[in-house]
């Protein structure tokens, strides 16, 4: 009765990519396998996956997500990575189902009743800073993130170092002492630079500094670890145990591993139990969707060094449609008093709003992310 029968996908907007998995008792699990800019892409990956789990049994979910992961000779990056990941969240899903549970319960069960939530407050320009942390605390949010700055010499000036100390402490300022604000240079600044603008940012104390360098540069992350005591988060662009070692070996503080890239449930349970060893917190990447979230959540509630969740609700990509919209009953998803409360429900605890799902679809969405450059016309870092 857990033998898969089908396997579908959705390209929803803004900018995501669902996962439907059937079986033939009947069950049917959801993940989310959108890889911002590439969706379409990863749509054509799900669909060669699927040739190995049409006729399997949905539980053996260890040995998909071996096969799906290692089964070619080519392995790994973040197209593959990403449709792994919605096809391993589905199937925990379909698990949790079959055995009418959360899936946190098959994890261990819970070792937490909530989780902290933060959300994004842009950051690129200044006057925007203190308007838009207001409206996150309005809504109960006791932490945010905030982008360090906008496009960045290679070289930064003086003008642009300020800049960025003048947001943080704008943040501050609107925050007090008693909240908390996450610092993203976003991979947008060398190595000279992230290392001349963190000493400066410590008398507001950042929550964390994230992605100080691009992760292709994640050798030179060290050096960066060494120039701060402010916390050192990333973690976003890698997709394996394997790629968070040499940053765990840094000496990083917070591992960002998405839940809709790094291999889904099944990977990140692994990343996290690694982070663990090297006194590593968890704050999972997601600027994604329902299914993303209730994920990330889900392994949330059953890990021990999980510190805070990121949530797009409201945040500026989602542009024709929000993170409740594809779900039916949109109370677990709620925030209450800034945190998510333990889901209940069985599988990933959300019910999703097939005929919504289906009918978007229909739209599609060609999300891409912007090109940036610089003053003289090469490349900049978005």
């Amino acid at each position: 009765m857990t033998r898969i029968v089908k396997v579908e996908t959705f390209l929803v907007p803004p900018r995501w990519l669902f996962v439907r998995i059937e079986t033939a008792g009947g069950i049917v699990g959801w993940g989310e396998a959108t890889c911002e800019g590439r969706s379409e892409t990863v749509r054509t990956a799900v669909e060669q996956l699927s040739e190995v789990l049409i006729g399997a049994d949905a539980l053996r979910i260890e040995d998909h997500w071996q096969v799906m992961s290692k089964g070619s000779f080519y392995r790994g990056g973040p197209i593959l990575a990403s449709a792994v990941s919605g096809l391993d969240q589905a199937l925990w899903d379909i698990a949790g189902k079959h055995f009418n549970t959360p899936v946190h319960q098959l994890l261990g069960g819970h070792v937490r009743d909530r989780i902290r939530a933060y959300g994004w407050v842009g950051g690129d320009e200044p006057g925007e800073v203190a308007e838009s942390i207001q409206a996150q605390l309005d809504v109960g949010l006791t932490a945010v993130k905030m982008n360090a700055s906008g496009r960045m010499s290679l070289v930064a000036s003086v003008a642009e170092i300020d800049g960025v100390v003048r947001r943080v402490a704008a943040a501050r300022e609107v925050l007090g002492e008693h909240r908390d604000v996450a610092v993203d240079f976003h991979g947008r600044f060398t190595l000279a630079n992230a290392r001349r603008v963190a000493p400066l940012l410590e008398p507001y104390r950042p929550f964390f500094l994230e992605e100080p360098v691009v992760p292709e540069n994640t050798h030179l992350l060290r050096e960066f670890t060494r120039s701060t005591t402010t916390p050192v988060a990333t973690g976003e662009r890698l997709y394996s145990r394997q790629e968070f070692l040499p940053a765990l070996q840094a000496g990083i503080a917070v591992a960002q591993p998405d839940l809709s890239h790094a291999g889904g449930i099944t990977e990140v349970r692994k990343i996290a139990a690694l982070a663990e060893v090297y006194d590593v917190q968890l704050a999972p990447h997601c600027p994604l969707g329902p299914l993303a979230l209730a994920a990330c959540l889900q392994v949330g509630f059953a890990t021990p060094n999980y510190l805070i969740q990121e949530q797009s609700i409201g945040i500026h990509y989602n542009q024709g449609a929000e993170v409740l919209d594809y779900v039916l009953d949109k109370g677990p998803l709620k925030f209450v008093d800034g945190h998510f409360e333990r889901l209940l429900g069985p599988g990933l605890g959300i019910d999703i709003d097939e005929r919504a799902v289906r009918d978007a679809d229909k739209r599609g969405h060609a999300w891409r992310g912007p090109v940036w450059r610089h003053a003289d016309g090469s490349f900049a870092e978005w």
